[in-house]
């Protein structure tokens, strides 16, 4: 059977090359820079790679032109492009400190999210929820409003309950909802509009497993079910097979039993690779055959490890949120347009569903939504995919995730976050000279 996790790593294109290896040249120039699909290119001028906040204050003050923060770059949308000045903050990493009695910890903005499980269970701690890559910084990660799926889940920024913001004139604020909360609110999702984020802390919960089961089920039989599905399994999504009337099925269920590994053959690869290579008019009946000869997995892990995913073929990403209600109609339109217009797609695409929180600028800010992904593989064209879908995701409210493929700018995107506004002149308040933008963020906030 396809687990969830050889379904996404099955290769069916070529690894690209590109990431920067070292943060200035043999001879003294700076390499350039790419993010994790190779598709964006930037030029830095500088890189700047503070080893603590001190530093990066005097970095900051000590520079001139435009300051963009990055990440581990997994973003596919040119949030970090710069000719000017990029922060590098992989070198604050780990965990700054903890309360055992409200379960809250503060780590680093640097910390990448794989690493933050191992260390937060050595505290009887982990985070409520985790997104199924975890390559990304925390600080990237909330910058974006990343998240995993569940019903009364929310997205890594609504469990963020203090941070620490250096802003471009190198001035050091501590942020919560006590303490300034507009602030607060505004830069828990500002995609480093604000300043440079350098540490945050998260509510969190005890350590905890998770019973992890997939199957496949026919699309609408999954849909049909799904309002049932999500209150019986803590953590639940589905994976609809393009070309096909069927779903993969991932649910989690927190369990106290023991640890079980699934001994898996690697079905993934062959899979997908089986769906590439077949005429699109023929995959319906591959995808149908090969659905009713698998069975289905189990495993239980750590919730740290069950819920994530390595993806080894390199891809861009288009991902909006629509209401809750519209979600079933949206996927359907956008399976039916796939269909109808014979686009070659090999990889599924993601359906699943946040909670709300009240930061200002979440795809899921005000209430409950249901998030949307798809796929292009890094090796082709994303145009012929994401110009079809992405008119359908504005048919129905959609909010573009910020870290992925959208072509929304300012006009469009005031219409849907009611505080959109009160962003840019908070912004502007803190950001005068515009040093923390890029064409970019200049596109978004219409400046």
């Amino acid at each position: 059977m396809i687990s969830r996790r050889r379904f996404l790593t099955g290769s069916i294109a070529l690894s690209l090359s590109g990431f920067y290896t070292s943060i200035v040249s043999a001879v003294g120039r700076v390499t350039p820079w790419r993010n994790w699909s190779g598709w964006l290119l930037a030029h830095p001028r500088a890189r700047l790679a503070p080893l603590n906040e001190g530093q990066l204050v005097d970095q900051i003050k000590g520079s001139t032109g435009a300051i963009r923060p990055v990440g581990a770059g997994h973003s596919f949308t040119p949030l970090a492009l710069t000719d000017d000045n990029l922060v590098v903050m992989d070198k604050m990493s780990g965990i700054i400190s903890h309360d055992k009695e409200t379960n809250e910890a503060t780590l680093w903005a640097g910390t990448r999210l794989a690493d933050s499980g191992p260390m937060l269970d050595e505290l009887d701690q982990a985070m409520f929820n985790l997104p199924d890559i975890d390559h990304q910084t925390l600080a990237g990660a909330i910058a974006t409003s990343t998240h995993g799926t569940g019903k009364g889940l929310k997205s890594l920024s609504g469990y963020v309950t203090g941070l620490r913001l250096v802003t471009p004139s190198g001035e050091v604020l501590d942020l919560n909802k006590d303490n300034n909360s507009d602030l607060f609110n505004a830069a828990r999702v500002s995609f480093g509009a604000l300043g440079v984020i350098t540490r945050i802390r998260f509510k969190n919960r005890e350590p905890f497993r998770l019973r992890t089961q997939t199957w496949i089920e026919k699309t609408e039989d999954v849909l049909k079910k799904f309002d049932q599905s999500i209150e019986d399994h803590q953590h639940y999504e589905m994976m609809p097979l393009v070309h096909s009337d069927y779903s993969l099925v991932v649910a989690h269920t927190e369990t106290d039993d023991a640890l079980q590994t699934t001994v898996e053959e690697d079905y993934g690869g062959a899979f997908i690779s089986m769906v590439a290579a077949t005429p699109i008019m023929l995959r319906k009946t591959l995808i149908h055959t090969l659905a009713l000869i698998q069975g289905s997995t189990e495993a239980i892990g750590e919730s740290f490890n069950a819920l994530t995913n390595h993806r080894h073929d390199r891809f861009n990403e288009m991902e909006y949120s629509v209401p809750l209600a519209s979600g079933p109609d949206c996927l359907r339109e956008i399976l039916a347009t796939i269909e109808r217009e014979s686009i070659d797609v090999a990889f599924p695409l993601e359906y699943r569903i946040v909670d709300g929180d009240d930061t200002w600028l979440s795809m899921f800010a005000g209430g409950p939504r249901v998030s949307i992904s798809v796929h292009r593989m890094a090796s082709k064209d994303y145009h012929p995919l994401f110009d079809w879908i992405e008119p359908i995701f504005w048919k129905y409210n959609g909010r573009p995730h910020w870290g992925k493929v959208h072509t929304l700018g300012y006009e469009q995107l005031k219409y849907l976050y009611p505080r959109y506004d009160d962003f840019i002149t908070l912004q502007a308040s803190l950001d005068p000279e515009g040093r923390m933008l890029n064409d970019h963020l200049k596109y978004l906030l219409g400046k």
